[in-house]
């Protein structure tokens, strides 16, 4: 995908935390310049290297930059993206998606207003993942009907769903 410098700015999505375990390391370096080059501001929050480390504790890392605003949005990139979503959905506030489509991206945003998006690194090439990232950035909630269902969503994380 070509840079244009234009990003969400419906949604006001200037700033993602990004991290990585090692095995989404090379994923995560590819998205990092990508954003970038889109003029989002990227939070590196690592692995720096591809040497071995615990996804949970980088997922910890983005979910708890997006709970606390510091960032707009979250891309956490494991293996698989399974184990990063579970860590990640444990953080108050945090609705992470694992995708691996365009028709997950777009469902996660929609209907689900996901705000940290995870993503088997290795499953995917650069193209793929650039775009899975960008149209997932500049996809808005689309709100009416699923507010119900979010709000219901957060009543079980709050311990307070009927």
């Amino acid at each position: 995908m070509e840079a244009s410098g234009e990003i969400n700015g419906r949604d006001n999505v200037q700033s993602v935390a990004i991290g990585s375990d090692h095995g989404g390391y090379p994923a995560k370096e590819v998205l990092r310049s990508f954003l970038e080059l889109h003029g989002y501001r990227v939070h590196d929050l690592g692995a720096y290297s591809d040497a071995s480390v615990d996804y949970p504790d980088f997922a910890l890392k983005v979910a708890r930059a997006v709970a606390s605003g510091s960032a707009d949005r979250g891309i956490m990139i494991d293996g698989a993206g399974i184990g990063s979503a579970m860590v990640c959905n444990k953080v108050r506030g945090v609705r992470a998606a694992l995708c691996y489509d365009e028709t997950t991206i777009v469902n996660s945003r929609e209907h689900n207003n996901a705000n940290v998006l995870t993503l088997g690194g290795p499953l995917h090439g650069p193209d793929e993942l650039c775009t899975m990232a960008l149209l997932w950035l500049r996809t808005r909630f689309a709100g009416g009907r699923h507010w119900k269902r979010i709000n219901k969503m957060m009543a079980v994380e709050r311990g307070t769903q009927e």
